[in-house]
């Protein structure tokens, strides 16, 4: 049976990208498994009009390896577009033509292996290497690596989805026909205003009402100032593992919206088809706003959804019936059932999930020369940067540094124009040295 350098379980963007900067590396070998039987991501969540938050620059490679076969600019060269590309004078792209461009990425690679139900890993002390057991077959790797995403996070009080009330997820595969429907939404991302945005223009039939609702008290933009996206670079990562836990968790929420946020372009948009509906035309006010409220309950009607919510800022409690409830509730961490002979080694934190290091091995009480490494499984420990595919090029390049003896990429930066802690051991006076000019 062949040993494996480097296993990859899941096939999302972030393992996707070790897969295209890993092909490159004679001698290391990889491969990656997926249950699913061919390259998705997010196939529900493909709406119209919808946008990355990030820039195309920040692709699967070119942070690392601008060269690379697999960046977003090759891709474009090869699908025959480039010019009309330039003419767009896009900064972002919508999410169908990156999902395009993965897909594109993925068919070229050849360490992938689909229709892979990864069911068990476990680590074989005398032969050095973790057990990777799938439906089908059995390998062996000296590194593993889970990259599996996220559970759909719903709240407590939904028990089942059906047709009727459902995560954002499986909106494009359910494709309900919402004419003449009551509908709500909720969540206040940037999901729930993608899919308000569509359901207010009838991109699945025109509803007879439409409400969206948020836990948050207002529907707050995105945060893209320019010092906001130094959260999104290497150094800040470093520098955000090295705080007290508490002073994370605290860190965390004052940043939410710098990743959590709505797009000014989305809710100008969404601003914009309201007056002109309501304002310009003088229809009767068909769609309401609904912040500050939690759903609490859900009760099945006949042919409708009854929903209990609760204020935040007053505690009342109201109710709404819809014919449809749609929650872009984000998603949850969970821990792979496959992962179960691994359990007792690992080191997790209080909330249970694992603890991440800055090279995105999970900390376990197992030899150093055998790592297991998480993507987007260590926000908590890493900060708000982790999850999202603004760091994804670095990231995968960090762990193949970990995972391969040579570590064969040079990650080093110019400094940053902040300095996020304190330095008690030096003297700033001799850390910021004043510019010397010349006297004519």
């Amino acid at each position: 049976m062949k040993t494996y350098d480097f296993i990859g379980i899941g096939i999302g963007p972030f393992n996707l990208s070790i897969a295209a900067l890993a092909e490159g590396l004679e001698g290391f070998s990889t491969l990656f498994l997926e249950s699913k039987p061919q390259f998705s991501w997010h196939p529900g969540m493909m709406v119209p009009d919808c946008y990355m938050q990030t820039s195309f620059l920040k692709d699967l490679v070119s942070a690392v390896e601008p060269t690379n076969r697999h960046s977003f600019l090759n891709y474009l060269v090869q699908r025959k577009k480039f010019y009309r590309f330039l003419t767009t004078e896009q900064r972002t792209v919508s999410r169908e033509e990156f999902a395009d461009y993965l897909c594109w990425a993925a068919a070229s690679l050849n360490n992938l292996a689909f229709s892979q139900q990864v069911q068990e890993v476990s680590y074989d002390e005398q032969a050095g290497v973790f057990n990777v057991v799938t439906q089908r077959d059995h390998f062996r790797a000296r590194h593993v690596c889970l990259g599996i995403g996220k559970a759909i996070n719903l709240p407590a009080c939904v028990n089942e989805q059906s047709d009727r009330c459902f995560h954002a997820s499986e909106m494009m595969m359910r494709t309900p026909s919402l004419a003449s429907k009551r509908v709500t939404v909720v969540g206040g991302g940037q999901s729930g205003a993608d899919l308000f945005l569509n359901i207010f223009r009838g991109e699945w039939g025109q509803p007879s009402a439409l409400n969206w609702i948020s836990r948050r008290n207002n529907y707050n933009a995105l945060d893209e100032a320019a010092f906001a996206n130094e959260y999104f670079t290497p150094e800040y990562l470093d520098s955000f593992a090295t705080l007290k836990e508490e002073v994370r968790e605290k860190m965390l929420a004052e940043q939410k919206m710098t990743s959590d946020g709505i797009t000014t372009e989305s809710l100008l948009a969404i601003y914009r088809a309201m007056y002109h509906r309501f304002e310009v035309l003088r229809e009767p006010q068909w769609a309401h706003l609904l912040p500050s409220r939690s759903v609490t309950r859900v009760t099945t009607q006949d042919n409708s959804q009854r929903l209990t919510l609760r204020h935040h800022l007053d505690d009342g409690e109201e109710t709404l019936d819809t014919d449809i409830v749609i929650f872009a509730t984000g998603y949850r961490p969970a821990q792979p059932t496959f992962l179960a002979p691994l359990a007792h080694r690992l080191h997790l934190t209080r909330d249970e999930e694992f603890q991440v290091n800055t090279d995105f091995s999970v900390q376990w009480d197992g030899p150093q020369s055998n790592q297991l490494f998480a993507v987007n499984a260590g926000m908590h420990s890493l900060g708000i940067a982790e999850p999202q595919l603004s760091l994804m090029a670095w990231r995968a390049a960090r762990i193949i540094n970990r995972a391969h003896p040579k570590a064969p990429f040079e990650l080093s930066t110019t400094p940053g124009v902040i300095h996020w802690r304190s330095e008690p051991s030096r003297d700033l006076h001799q850390v910021f040295q004043p510019l010397k000019t010349t006297e004519f």
